[in-house]
């Protein structure tokens, strides 16, 4: 079973037993009203010049309980159904967590790579976008690189920072603890594990799709299939941890 799919049975089960809860509650306040009005009229009367004075039904403190129960019930029902609609949108509307098609061709992606001297970021899929050019294409890469085009998770792999790209070195800087990345999203220096997740990327129909759904770890330490020295003096002059 899905995410998506369990999610759904969760709200739908939720406001279930909400819609059971009220009902029952409605019925038992019929109930109370029907026995009040038996109650009064088998009371003796009042003379006809004195109409019996109306007067508020005190509430008891059973039924002050349960209204407090149902009215919270309620409340947490609407939360937990607003909060799990807005867990499944993303992936409803092709953001994070599924598979987002861009709407670009890979020859635009690569020009404005090449125009602004760094990766295309798309912020809604927690990614960029790099041209790779290296020799593990076809092994380490397999199934990952669409038209010379592979898509990096933003995050870093020791902590899990978002990791900005340095336009001066060209490689990816951690400003959390000084990770360092080549343009390919491989490991360089610093405290991380290894190389920078990546996601699948995919041409369909002449347009860019990324595969969020699942994140594909990085590779090892060691790894360099670009041979790429940073470029320029760095961003990011943290040493160690």
């Amino acid at each position: 079973m899905s995410r998506e799919t369990f999610a759904i049975l969760v709200v739908a089960l939720l406001f279930g037993l909400l819609l059971l809860l009220i009902v029952a509650s409605l019925i038992r306040a019929r109930a109370a009203a029907k026995l009040f009005k038996e109650t009064a009229a088998g009371a003796v009367p009042r003379p006809a010049e004195e109409p019996a004075e109306k007067k508020p039904r005190p509430v008891s403190r059973r039924e002050f309980f349960r209204r407090s129960l149902v009215g919270s019930l309620s409340l947490f029902g609407a939360q937990f159904g607003a909060a799990s609609l807005a867990f499944l949108w993303p992936s409803l509307k092709g953001g994070f967590g599924g598979l987002i098609e861009l709407g670009l061709r890979p020859e635009d992606v690569k020009g404005q790579i090449q125009q602004d001297r760094q990766p295309f970021y798309y912020g809604a899929g927690r990614f960029y976008i790099v041209q790779y050019d290296g020799d593990g294409a076809d092994d380490l890469y397999s199934g990952l690189v669409g038209d010379g085009l592979m898509a990096l998770y933003q995050k870093c792999v020791h902590l899990g920072c978002r990791v900005p790209f340095c336009e001066v070195s060209q490689w990816f800087e951690c400003p959390c603890h000084g990770s360092k990345y080549n343009r390919a999203g491989e490991y360089r220096d610093g405290p991380a594990p290894r190389g920078m997740d990546r996601f699948a990327v995919k041409v369909a129909d002449g347009v860019l799709q990324v595969d969020t759904s699942q994140v594909i770890i990085g590779p090892p330490r060691g790894t360099d299939t670009i041979k790429q020295d940073p470029e320029g003096p760095f961003c990011i002059n943290i040493g160690g941890e």
